[in-house]
């Protein structure tokens, strides 16, 4: 006996790759639904070898149904999750709209899975931050090993992150720099992307932090450790999918770089490529569409007492979005509902 699932938001990027990730790990589904906003009413999606056609979220009726996977923004999210979760299907959000509330377990199944059963208390489980996604776990086995006390963090996020309209500005930049008069203005980013870096992710806070660099800081505190002092530096860089992260980190213990290069290839989730060679290391191309977060560049802080400094990448589609909701819907059929 199987399950029966709602995607929302199946005609976006997240919601495509939710529904791929179901069919490739071969969840047990009984029953699916696209769902999206009216103006996609009718489009076709796949499931596997299966094409759906959505139906209109503002008039379905979530009784009876399992689990709903949300990917669409904190304002459709705001309207149309409570009336899931009220309905009896549990709602697992992409969206950061429930990721700060004491009463919503954020999860991700390698580091805190444990915390699955805390989802009765609103029905709802948060998915986090795709920047956090990958970085949790990459710590959380360092972690429990020599307990972190500080991790200084700069991420080099692809443009995949702010959606559709962000990669098609790359892509048309790109090519307008090669063909004159097609040059493209910026519309999504707050300058140009091609050829470019831009520091500037999220709204400015009053602390002069951006919005993402501040909930790298909440979710890494809440998933792993409050006492876990995090500050973060988040770059947009000119790559269509993949994240990458520079990740400086500071122990309460020594931690030689041999052993944490073998607690992290044993880590679930991970994958260590480190090689200190031309090439020995993982690049956002090369991590597009596996479910690995990728390891490399291991080595030794010795600026301070009990340092490693490593390099960390994943495709931020997947762990960092539409993986993830599924590895939560995974363990949340396993240790609560027991359908599967």
């Amino acid at each position: 006996m199987g399950y029966k699932i709602a995607v929302v938001g199946a005609t976006g990027n997240v919601g495509h790759e939710m529904l791929n990730i179901l069919a490739e790990r071969q969840f047990p589904v009984d029953e699916i639904v696209a769902l999206a906003s009216r103006r996609s009413l009718g489009t076709e999606v796949s499931f596997g070898d299966t094409t759906l056609t959505t139906k209109d979220l503002d008039t379905f009726d979530f009784t009876g149904w399992d689990m709903a996977l949300f990917a669409v923004g904190s304002d459709a999210t705001k309207q149309y999750a409570p009336k899931a979760a009220a309905a009896g299907c549990v709602v697992i959000d992409n969206s950061s709209l429930y990721r700060y509330d004491a009463d919503i377990p954020l999860i991700v199944p390698e580091v805190n899975p444990h915390t699955i059963h805390d989802y009765a208390k609103k029905n709802i489980i948060a998915n986090p931050n795709c920047s956090t996604a990958q970085m949790v776990v990459a710590l959380k086995p360092l972690h429990d090993r020599a307990k972190i006390k500080r991790v200084v963090v700069s991420t080099y996020q692809s443009v995949s992150g702010s959606g559709k309209e962000a990669i098609d500005e790359l892509w048309n930049q790109t090519k307008g720099m090669y063909v004159p008069g097609q040059e493209v203005d910026p519309s999504v980013y707050p300058k140009q992307i091609a050829f470019n870096v831009i520091p500037h992710i999220d709204v400015f806070m009053d602390s002069g932090d951006t919005k993402e660099e501040w909930k790298m800081v909440a979710e890494t505190k809440k998933i792993i450790d409050p006492s876990i002092k995090v500050t973060a530096t988040c770059v947009r860089v000119p790559v269509f999918v993949g994240h990458s992260e520079s990740l400086n980190i500071e122990t309460e213990e020594f931690l030689d770089e041999d052993e944490a290069r073998d607690i992290l290839r044993e880590a679930p989730g991970l994958l260590v490529v480190d090689k200190r060679e031309d090439g020995g290391y993982v690049t956002p191309v090369e991590c597009v569409g596996d479910f690995a977060t990728f390891i490399s560049r291991i080595r030794q802080d010795v600026t301070v007492e009990n340092g490693l400094n490593l390099w960390c990448v994943s495709d931020n589609l997947r762990k960092g979005a539409a993986l993830n909701a599924v590895q939560i819907a995974e363990l949340l059929g396993r240790e609560v509902l027991k359908k599967g």
